[in-house]
């Protein structure tokens, strides 16, 4: 749909993760990002990994778009589990919300029906929640990563030229 110019995306990915953080799980999810994103001639600038909690993810996402033009993608905490708190922490940041792109993460899967992420701006940040599991991560982004060229660079003046075929 949009293709992308010379200027690489700048992306931050934050893992928020309980397990990750007390070195029992692996963050298998935050390197198939990395994989995914690098591979699309994007630049991972920084990888980030909070415990899991909403004044937790709220203060990283804080931290990590501040002086920051680019993509922050999260992974894990979408679902329905206690500490399952990213799209309350990411709410609490947001400036504005970009509905559409959660919705179309949640459509790529039956199972994207009990993801709780969210989407929206912060500054000249576009923040994507995304799941924790690699396969939902993955499906999630590659539903919108045609378009996040053009939004990422809207943050900065508006005046990306809008694409001319869909």
């Amino acid at each position: 749909m949009y293709e992308d110019a010379e200027i690489p995306i700048l992306v931050k990915i934050l893992t928020v993760s309980d397990g990750v953080i007390a070195g029992t799980r692996e963050n298998l999810s935050g390197a198939a990002l990395e994989e995914l994103i690098s591979g699309r001639g994007w630049k991972v600038v920084e990888k980030l990994v909070v415990q899991d909690g909403a004044e937790e993810v709220a203060q990283k996402l804080i931290a990590a778009s501040e002086d920051f033009h680019g993509m922050i993608v999260t992974t894990g905490g979408t679902g329905f589990g206690p500490r399952d708190q990213t799209p309350e922490g990411t709410k609490m940041v947001l400036d504005r919300e970009a509905p559409g792109l959660a919705e179309a993460m949640r459509l790529v899967n039956p199972l994207g029906r009990l993801s709780r992420g969210v989407a929206g701006t912060r500054g000249q940040v576009l923040i994507l929640n995304t799941p924790g599991s690699v396969k939902g991560s993955i499906e999630c982004i590659k539903s919108v990563i045609d378009v996040i060229p053009h939004a990422v660079r809207l943050l900065v003046d508006n005046a990306d030229p809008h694409p001319t075929s869909s």
